[in-house]
């Protein structure tokens, strides 16, 4: 359930956003770049100045495309930054790729943090993540492992969702503003089909090819042999006429068969194998 900040007008959100992370005697915030941990670092900077790290989980379920960008990203908003090797492919749970795949990863993340402390930031320091309220009413079995983990979600205390993460980032000059959702790599492969190295390979390589192209919000899904290609709306006309070369390029990522999905992309598509009767 949203909290009672959600219903407030932006104003009133950010002025609880910064008011709760000036209260904190500094943040470790769980960055991986994308709009939301973004607005949240900016924003830990902007109430904690120097008493801010971000740190990133560097696994094979990052796109080496992203964890550069991330850097970059902490660059230009002058925060420290700590790349984590993490290792939840060696987790049996995570490999299996059950419905709470996203729980082991988290709990990997947060406890690698945890074994890391001391080189990375004041034991007295709050581990922050960029959740926000879009995610409280989808499956989201990595918000149980921050709990366990006493990691705290700034975003969603302030009942900022994703307008509101938007119009913080716009205002705040950041060029993740509009940036598309991008969600790990592992999120492209069925539950219940195993996960492993040369599968995380073959969708990054398949979708470096169609962002080379020049599209921007889609997903490589991964089933098996074949690639179910999900493109917004707005730019599936294109891609259809592109078909062709798209095949070419997917294929030449490993794949033998690529298809189109006729309902387009959809953020977390896959869930829905988690509620079919």
């Amino acid at each position: 359930m949203p909290p009672a900040t959600a219903s407030l007008p932006y104003e009133q959100k950010l002025a609880a956003l910064l008011g709760r992370l000036t209260g904190l005697r500094g943040a470790v915030v769980a960055f991986s770049g994308g709009a939301d941990s973004t607005a949240l670092l900016h924003a830990c900077r902007r109430a904690l100045g120097d008493r801010t790290v971000a740190v990133t989980a560097d696994s094979p379920s990052l796109p080496r495309a992203e964890l550069a960008d991330a850097a970059a990203l902490a660059r230009e908003l002058g925060a420290r930054h700590v790349v984590l090797p993490t290792r939840e492919l060696e987790r049996a749970a995570y490999r299996q790729n059950g419905g709470d795949r996203c729980y082991h990863c988290k709990t990997e993340l947060f406890a690698t943090v945890a074994r890391q402390r001391a080189r990375i930031a004041p034991a007295d320091w709050d581990v922050a993540y960029g959740a926000i309220t879009d995610d409280l009413g989808d499956h989201r079995p990595g918000q149980r492992a921050a709990a366990e983990h006493g990691v705290i979600a700034p975003l969603v205390d302030a009942g900022f969702g994703k307008p509101d993460v938007r119009r913080y980032s716009r205002d705040a000059g950041l060029r993740t503003a509009e940036k598309p959702s991008l969600a790990c790599l592992s999120s492209r492969v069925p539950y219940g089909s195993p996960i492993d190295g040369p599968v995380l390979a073959r969708i990054e390589c398949a979708e470096a090819a169609l962002r080379g192209m020049g599209f921007r919000q889609f997903r490589v899904r991964h089933h098996g042999e074949l690639a179910r290609l999900e493109v917004a709306a707005d730019e599936l006309e294109r891609a259809f006429a592109q078909r062709e070369a798209i095949g070419q390029r997917v294929r030449a990522a490993g794949y033998l068969f690529v298809a189109f999905d006729v309902f387009g992309y959809r953020s977390g598509s896959l869930n829905e194998l988690l509620h079919r009767p």
